[in-house]
């Protein structure tokens, strides 16, 4: 998408992110899930947002590091935040990963696939692993697309929510050959008249996926539906998969 920067989707949406994806995943399952995984309990959290899933996690005894790109996504976890326990940084995933050492490395529902081409996940899932101690995990969450990409483009209109002052939406074209889906949820408002709000992904199969980790030292331990940890099925559209570092 052209003018589309890696801090477009966090300026775009933080104003509005925690009230149109409180209900993205079950938090608390995720904090459970994590705590078992985890060899211990130092965290760093790419793309943090706004704190949906930062917050909780230091509430249970995490100590936890967050990075993301957008000021604005930032600026409301501080706000949030506001005994400053999660150390934050502004920063690309890739360029400015934290060093750590943490044990573990949470990237939250299509995070990873917010970096624009399988090279830049690759070398995501490098820093990942850079930033790991002996024995840690690396959490992704994600979709699961099936198959592999046919060629086609698919071009989507439809309505996501609407009030008696407010209609929101959503535009998307999914380029398969690619494996590109971006969109624009266009917003109309009676007091604020017409907001753009665009978002874009770049994602990678499962296959692609284990590829990758498997390039970078990490290797499979579990993958789920998602954190309620029902079993994967790649028809359901989406996973959770938790790799650990092979050292």
């Amino acid at each position: 998408m052209k003018g589309y920067e890696s801090h477009t989707y966090g300026d775009a949406f933080a104003d509005v992110y925690d009230d149109w994806y409180r209900d993205l995943s079950d938090v608390d399952a995720l904090v459970a899930l994590i705590a078992e995984f985890a060899p211990g309990r130092t965290l760093c959290e790419l793309g943090v947002g706004t704190g949906r899933l930062a917050i909780p996690l230091s509430k249970n005894g995490f100590a936890v590091t967050g990075i993301d790109s957008s000021d604005a996504m930032l600026e409301r976890l501080r706000a949030t935040d506001q005994q400053q326990v999660i150390t934050t940084v502004s920063g690309d995933m890739v360029d400015d990963m934290p060093k750590g050492p943490f044990d573990v490395v949470l990237i939250g529902f299509n995070t990873l696939f917010n970096l624009e081409s399988q090279e830049r996940q690759q070398q995501c899932l490098h820093a990942c692993s850079r930033a790991l101690r002996s024995g840690g995990i690396v959490v992704v969450e994600g979709l699961a697309p099936t198959g592999q990409p046919d060629g086609g483009t698919v071009d989507d209109v439809s309505l996501k929510s609407m009030t008696a002052t407010n209609v929101v939406l959503s535009v998307s074209r999914h380029l398969s050959a690619e494996q590109l889906v971006e969109g624009q949820f266009i917003e109309f408002t009676e007091q604020h008249g017409v907001r753009l709000r665009p978002w874009s992904i770049r994602y990678s199969t499962t296959d692609q996926l284990d590829e990758m980790a498997s390039a970078a030292g990490l290797v499979m331990t579990a993958r789920f539906h998602d954190a309620n940890r029902a079993p994967f099925d790649p028809a359901t559209g989406r996973h959770l998969t938790v790799y650990m570092l092979d050292k």
